[in-house]
Formats: C-alpha cells, sequence, structure tokens
C-alpha cells in the first residue's frame, strides 16, 4: 500500500460498513456489521448507541489490522441522517436509544404545529426529521430532563455522538443540520426561532460546519493509531458524491432500507413534495463555512425493509434476496398490489399515518406473486419521486446504487416503470462517498469533479415494453396509492 489511503465509514440504518480504498479508489478492504433495530411499540423504531458505537469500532479495527502503521489513513464519515439520541456531556454515556428516522413518536408533539411555524426550513411538518425526536425526548425523558437540569444534556445526530465519543468535537456538518429542521433554508447555524418552537437550546446540541476539512482526529485503542477525520455528512449525501453525481441536475437513487432519490441543484430550490437539502459544504480559509452545493431529496421510507418483512416476519422467503429472487419466476403480480408503508408513506405523497397495504388478493396469488408485487411498488414509488422532480431529474439516466441493485429483476422492472435508462454503479457508494469527500478535504484531490473520473464507467439496463401500457400502469398505480393511503390507523 503506496500513497494516501481514504477509509469510509458508513453508519446505516441496518449495519456499519467500513471500506478503504487507494487514491485511485480502487477497493482494498472491507468490513461490514449489522446493527440490530427494535420496535418496542407500534410506531417507535429504536438501536442501542453502544452497540453503534462498538460496530464502527470493532469494523474500523479490522481494516487497519492489515495497513502498515507509517500508512497515511484519512477518514469519512456517512451517517443514517435524522435519527438522534441524548447523551451526558462529562463522560459521554447513552441517556436514551438511537430514536431511527423511521420513528413515529412524535406525532402528537408535531400535531401541536402548523405548516407556516417551519415553512422557512422549506421541510413539511413529519416525524422524519430530527427537531420533533428530540423535542419528544426533552419532554418525555426523566433523564434527559435531569441532564438538562444538571447542565450535562447533549442531543445530537448519530454522527455528533461518535465524534464526540473518539474525537472529542461536538460538532455536525451543515448537511445533517439541513434534516433536522432545526436550519433555516439557506441558513449555515441554528435557527433561534425554531430552537424556541421545538423548546431546545443551542447550548444542548452541536457546533455546525462544512463538511470537509480538518475535523479533528478518531482515536480508539484497539486502532494503535489516530484517524484524521476530513469529511462527516448524511448517508444519501454521501452516495450522491459517490455515484458521481457532482452536476447539477444529476439524480441518483439509493436502493436499502429505503430508496432515497436525490437530484444536485444549482441553489436552494423549494419543490412541491420534495425536501430540499444542503449536498454539502466546502470550508472557508478560515475553516469555516464556504461553498455550499443544494440537492433536492425525495425519501421512499419503505424499500428494503418491505422485503425483509415479506420474507422474515411473514415467512414468505428465507430472506430478503431469495424473496427478490422469487419474483423473477412470474411475468407479473397477477393483479395483486402494494403500498409500502411501513414507515408511513413519504415524497411526494407525506401522509405520515399511511399503513402499509397488500390488495388484489384471490386464490391463485403465491408468493412469487407477492415479491414481484414488493418489487413493483418499490419501483412505481421510485418513479413517484423521479417525476416529481420533473426537470429537476436533468434528463439524464436515473443513477442506481445500493444492496437491492445487485438483483436484475428489481432493475428492469424499475427501468419499465420509469420508462427510462437506468446507469448501475457500484453498490456501495455511501462508503465510497465519505472516501471521496475524506480525500478532498485532506487535499488527495483537487475537486470532486477531479475525483469522479476515477469512478468505473457505470453499466445501463435500459427499458422493455410499450410506452402506453407503462402509463396506464402508473396512472393505475396513482389510483391505488390514493385509495389504499386513506386507510390510516386501520380506519
Amino acid at each position: 500500500m503506496t500513497g494516501p489511503l481514504l477509509l469510509g465509514i458508513d453508519e446505516g440504518t441496518t449495519a456499519v460498513k467500513v471500506a478503504l480504498f487507494d487514491a485511485e479508489l480502487r477497493p482494498l478492504a472491507e468490513r461490514q456489521r449489522r446493527v440490530e433495530t427494535s420496535h418496542p411499540a407500534p410506531g417507535l423504531v429504536e438501536q442501542d448507541p453502544l452497540e453503534v458505537l462498538e460496530a464502527v469500532v470493532e469494523t474500523v479495527a479490522e481494516i487497519l489490522a492489515a495497513v502498515p502503521a507509517q500508512a497515511e489513513v484519512y477518514a469519512g464519515l456517512a451517517h443514517q441522517g435524522e435519527s438522534v439520541l441524548a447523551w451526558d456531556a462529562l463522560d459521554g454515556t447513552p441517556l436514551t436509544p438511537v430514536v431511527v428516522w423511521q420513528d413515529k413518536r412524535q406525532e402528537a408533539l408535531l400535531a401541536e404545529l402548523s405548516e407556516a411555524d417551519v415553512a422557512c426550513t422549506g421541510l413539511p411538518i413529519d416525524p422524519y426529521f430530527s427537531a420533533g425526536k428530540l423535542a419528544w425526548l426533552l419532554r418525555h425523558d426523566g433523564s434527559v430532563q435531569d441532564a438538562a437540569t444538571a447542565g450535562r444534556l447533549r442531543l445530537g445526530t448519530v454522527d455528533s455522538f461518535l465524534t464526540d465519543r473518539l474525537a472529542g468535537r461536538f460538532a455536525t456538518d451543515l448537511s445533517t443540520a439541513s434534516r433536522t429542521q432545526l436550519l433555516a433554508l439557506g441558513g449555515e447555524d441554528w435557527d433561534g426561532r425554531l430552537l424556541e418552537l421545538f423548546g431546545l437550546r443551542r447550548e444542548w446540541l452541536p457546533a455546525t460546519g462544512p463538511t470537509v476539512g480538518g475535523l479533528g482526529t478518531l482515536r480508539e485503542q484497539r486502532w494503535g493509531r489516530g484517524l484524521p477525520l476530513r469529511a462527516q455528512l448524511v448517508d444519501q449525501q454521501a452516495a450522491l458524491v459517490g455515484a458521481g453525481c457532482i452536476s447539477p441536475g444529476q439524480v441518483k437513487a439509493t436502493y436499502g432500507t429505503g430508496v432515497f432519490v436525490l437530484a444536485r441543484t444549482e441553489a436552494a430550490t423549494r419543490a412541491d413534495g420534495l425536501l430540499p437539502t444542503v449536498a454539502w459544504a466546502l470550508p472557508d480559509t478560515t475553516g469555516g463555512v464556504g461553498e455550499v452545493a443544494y440537492a433536492l431529496d425525495g425519501g421512499v421510507f419503505t424499500a428494503g425493509a418491505l422485503l425483509e418483512w415479506l420474507a422474515g416476519d411473514l415467512g414468505l422467503a428465507g430472506d430478503a434476496p431469495a424473496l427478490a429472487q422469487l419474483a423473477a419466476e412470474v411475468r407479473d403480480s397477477t393483479g395483486v398490489r402494494v403500498l409500502p408503508a411501513l414507515a408511513g408513506l413519504g415524497s411526494p405523497w407525506w401522509r405520515p399515518s399511511a399503513r402499509g397495504v397488500i390488495a388484489g388478493l384471490h386464490a391463485g396469488v403465491r408468493p412469487a406473486h407477492l415479491a414481484r408485487a414488493a418489487l413493483e411498488a418499490i419501483a412505481h414509488r421510485v418513479a413517484d419521486v423521479v417525476e416529481a422532480m420533473g426537470e429537476g431529474a436533468g434528463g439524464e439516466a436515473l443513477r442506481v446504487d445500493g444492496g437491492l441493485t445487485n438483483d436484475p429483476a428489481l432493475l428492469q422492472i424499475q427501468a419499465d416503470v420509469l420508462g427510462g435508462p437506468l446507469a448501475v454503479t457500484r453498490a456501495d457508494t455511501t462508503v465510497l462517498g465519505a472516501a471521496m469527500l475524506a480525500g478532498l478535504g485532506a487535499g488527495v484531490f483537487p475537486s470532486l469533479a477531479e475525483a469522479a473520473t476515477r469512478l468505473p464507467a457505470a453499466r445501463t439496463v435500459t427499458p422493455s415494453g410499450e410506452e402506453r401500457e407503462r402509463l396506464r400502469s402508473r396512472e393505475q398505480w396513482r389510483s391505488f396509492v390514493a385509495r389504499a393511503a386513506a386507510l390510516e390507523d386501520g380506519g
């Protein structure tokens, strides 16, 4: 191993993945550790913060064990965005579980607000975002209240917990801050009026800053070295970089627990049903925030999670990949439709109380048909978001990545539903994007555009079938969503 090495850390919803790359972005090593998610009550989704921390420490340790001590290694940290927790400022002890982005416990609290209250953020009122979760913890958790009274409270997203524990740096970046609903669109720091609205104090929250640059040094005894942290951002924004979507108009979709579609935009842009977000923020000459890149985001909250539920909890297949393979055994879903709303219905519909629906059952339905209907549902939901982006999608092929893109049946269904080509990139673009940004922050790359020239060419999947049939299918899908989403709270 010669020259600088780039370590991407992806603290995702279901697993922590760490990968090592050389300066040409060639993968050298990879490790992954699954993190358990619990559902202690309907609507509640939690993780153990110490399990997350241990997963990061162990996977990094396994990678570094084979790296020469004299090698330069720069790290980039991507994380699961809107998930939050509270911890003790003095010793770092978690006071709460990680409240995962899918969690709905704060719905009643958010019902006290109006869209006008948060209009400056460009985000709708929805339990997806961090502010409502943090407000709920402060209102309902005694240990959080006690820490606040004692002046020992820290609240934040998972990245700020990890950097606090591993680098002694209680901070986050603007891409993360833009997902909290505590940052005004185009702002660079927590908005005082929004903090007051949610009952939060600035001193409880991490400092905000650029995505790349000198962000401290991660240290852990098992690593045998310090790791200069040179990038820190939301996982979907990291995937945007890893997919090579550097210029405005380029669009990617990452297929994981959910599917998240991001389109690079020229500026902070509002669009119906979509979320304006910071893609990344470059530093200025003093280390503060300099140039800021923006994107439009649309989230499909249930994708891989739908396949895991059908396979594991309902027993339709051995696992999610096996279920996806089962779908390839039939030509259609024989009339079955699925609304993948196990965590509500995200962009562009924004119906947090929507429930998952399976419709069109008859005696001829077999597990393969349900599997096919699930893949079709994921594809239609992605098309909902891409179509909402309209001209913001730029007319290029949709760049797709993530574990589910290893399934050829899903890729073909997606191309057919969109009526346009897919550019299939690496499946691991999140960890790759974190490494690319670390290289930028460390000066290994002079620009992201130059770094992107090192990415391998994408594979193309083209649509089949007639356009008239595709349009009819899309119209039927929209009608189904309107009727199925009305079945909120079992009504």
